[in-house]
């Protein structure tokens, strides 16, 4: 019997279906849906049946020694006990098992452990892998037909990208929650990529409070033709200079100088997974959900891996083909157009052979597809038409306009060419329309405005934003990037986006900058990040690697344990102030949430018991304390976050209660 493991049910469903031209049967074996055909099954998994853990010794997080963990053992423990146990049963019957589950290092340590399990029951068992990058019925055959080894080095690079995380992760988490007290649920978790990605976002957030705007003026002259112009200078910062230069200006302005010109874009570059979600980000769509519905598209054979660097198509690919693909759909004209082209691609800095740039598969019809869904598969085949397309084309004016001896500027730009733009219309600048000038016209200022402006902080970071960083800097991979993004917000350290941290999550990076900086420095994770490549190409190894970790971690704790008790009351005072929400309106003393004898939340104040100000808040959720108050209460808003949904925006507590109270009273009359 040949059995195929593939990394989730529906890629089996799917590649079964291929492989058996729809004629597999459905069975169930130990709980688990198989694809039968001819003497092979096709099973799936889920993603890791098997993960990594201490022994359970170390479970209680009181009892140990948080420094125990770096030199603890590991163990492999099942996670999916049903697929394990069916995996088992099928190996032990099969004579050749196939290894198709996703080709990267996440995947290849998936067929790895996969293969580990049924080598224990059938040591001697043939096996061989499978590569593909779309699951079309051309590629899924034509990678059947030529199976290849599997890559052990790349596997063992997952695995120990596995160890570090989790020795590193549980050790730090164990010593913040502790000492801050914050155990349970509500735990502080510290981890190699995540601590550092938090750290930009905190860092940026402070030089947002740190800021001293700036008080500068502008002024505009608006003609009676039609447009505006700013003076030359810009920005004033004295307004006793903008005041005389206003002063005088005239009700009559000449045309200095025109000077025509002309600017080109040059076509994107093809998608590799950052710049996908760095686009994705820009229509609205969260790094998470993007990955989420671009793996569900590439499931079902609509669109390539979405876990790539390559920015450079393969000579191989036919994209007449693809392109054609789309002659009988909303995009022929499109379609039509390129075809008409010699269609020479666009080329990235990134080239590598794993899996080519994101690109359409097959073609699929809007309604067809959920409204997410279509969005991003509309997202991928505009960027793939939009690399072979030409340059995007602006004709760009510039006036000079002289109001009684004062130069005033006006810039004008117009689409001539659409050239790439018209493939791919997201975000595209509005023309800038100037009427027909001449130098030496007279022009009638029929407004002159003073605009008294500020400088403004530093912007937050926004997802995409956040992500390119983090790849500049070596943070993470393309694979796990948007997943620390998620993680951040299930932890309640940011909200909003752009991203905005809370105040401990503030307090928990102040604490370990000041007293163990390489927690929150790029340079220690980029340098495991460059370790663990070395590993997957077989020039250093996993044991290595692991040890220069725990060795690093060891210095790390060094400093942390030193400084415990100064870090233990940041970390306090953090939490603490994450709960306050205002002024109590009876005493003045703070109001915070808390908890009730009976575990559940309430907002009360700090002056119980002499006061007994409170009101109530929802069972269940995170809950953040924003920055943003109530005129009326003068209190903080509060977002309730629960997992799966969108968060709540509860607003001003006292408001919704008085909201509550006022629906009530209206039921009952």
């Amino acid at each position: 019997m040949h059995l195929i493991v593939t990394e989730k049910h529906d890629t089996a469903k799917r590649i079964s279906a291929i492989l058996a031209d729809k004629k597999a049967v459905r069975k169930r074996v130990g709980g688990v849906d198989t694809y039968m055909f001819d003497d092979t099954i096709v099973m799936g998994l889920s993603g890791h049946v098997v993960g990594i853990d201490f022994p359970e010794e170390f479970n209680n997080w009181q009892k140990n020694e948080v420094t125990e963990l770096i030199r603890a053992d590991i163990v492999t423990v099942p996670v999916q006990k049903k697929i394990v146990g069916t995996l088992t049963a099928l190996g032990k019957k099969a004579a050749h098992v196939t290894i198709a589950t996703d080709y990267d290092r996440e995947g290849e340590l998936i067929g790895v452990e996969s293969l580990n399990i049924i080598k224990k029951v059938n040591e001697d068992i043939m096996f061989d892998r499978v590569k593909y990058s779309t699951i079309t019925q051309k590629e899924i055959k034509k990678a059947f037909s030529s199976p290849t080894k599997l890559d052990f080095s790349l596997a063992s690079a997952g695995e120990c990208r596995q160890i570090t995380d989790l020795v590193w992760g549980a050790a730090l988490t164990r010593f913040v929650s502790l000492s801050s007290k914050r155990l349970g649920r509500s735990f502080l978790s510290v981890g190699r990529v995540q601590s550092p990605t938090l750290a930009l976002i905190v860092d940026r957030e402070r030089e947002r409070i740190a800021f001293t705007p700036e008080p500068y003026f502008e002024l505009h002259a608006h003609f009676s033709e039609g447009f505006k112009a700013q003076h030359e200078k810009g920005r004033f910062r004295d307004k006793k200079e903008v005041e005389a230069v206003r002063a005088k200006l005239t009700k009559t302005g000449v045309v200095k100088s025109v000077e025509e010109g002309q600017r080109v874009e040059k076509p994107p570059t093809p998608f590799n997974t950052t710049e996908f979600l760095r686009a994705a980000s820009s229509i609205g769509i969260t790094a998470s959900v993007a990955m989420r519905l671009a793996e569900g598209l590439y499931v079902n054979g609509f669109i390539s891996y979405p876990r790539t660097d390559n920015t450079v198509y393969p000579s191989t690919m036919n994209a007449k083909e693809i392109i054609s693909l789309f002659l009988k759909s909303e995009f022929s004209e499109h379609a039509k157009a390129l075809l008409k082209t010699k269609l020479i691609p666009t080329k990235g800095k990134k080239e590598t052979t794993d899996h080519p740039p994101i690109h359409p598969s097959s073609l699929v019809l809007r309604d067809q597809l959920k409204e997410d869904e279509w969005k991003i598969y509309e997202l991928v085949v505009r960027r793939f038409f939009a690399t072979f397309a030409d340059e995007t084309v602006w004709k760009t004016l510039k006036v000079l306009i002289d109001i009684n001896g004062e130069n005033f500027k006006a810039n004008g730009a117009r689409l001539v060419d659409a050239g790439w733009r018209w493939y791919y219309p997201f975000n595209k600048p509005e023309d800038r329309i100037l009427p027909v000038l001449e130098k030496g016209q007279k022009l009638h200022v029929s407004k002159i405005e003073l605009l008294d402006k500020e400088t403004q902080p530093p912007t937050r970071y926004g997802q995409g934003r956040l992500i390119k960083l983090m790849e500049d800097l070596g943070l993470g991979t393309k694979s796990t990037r948007h997943e620390i993004i998620s993680k951040l917000y299930s932890r309640a350290y940011v909200h909003g986006n752009p991203l905005q941290p809370t105040k401990i999550a503030m307090s928990l990076i102040d604490s370990l900058e000041k007293y163990a900086s390489t927690i929150t420095e790029p340079g220690m994770t980029k340098k495991l990040e460059e370790d663990m490549d070395n590993i997957a190409e077989g020039r250093t190894s996993e044991d290595l690697v692991v040890e220069e970790s725990r060795t690093m971690l060891e210095t790390v704790f060094k400093d942390l344990t030193a400084n415990k008790d100064q870090i233990s009351q940041m970390l306090k005072d953090g939490v603490h102030e994450d709960k306050i929400l205002g002024k109590c309106p009876l005493c003045n003393s703070d109001i915070v949430v808390r908890r009730s004898r009976k575990g559940g939340r309430f907002v009360g104040c700090t002056g119980y018991p002499d006061c007994t100000f409170s009101l109530p808040l929802p069972r269940t959720g995170q809950i953040i304390v924003t920055d943003k108050e109530c005129k009326v209460h003068k209190l903080y808003h509060i977002k309730i976050i629960n997992k799966g949904r969108r968060p709540w925006e509860l607003g001003c507590p006292q408001c919704n209660f008085e909201q509550w109270q006022k629906t009530q009273q209206e039921k009952q009359t």
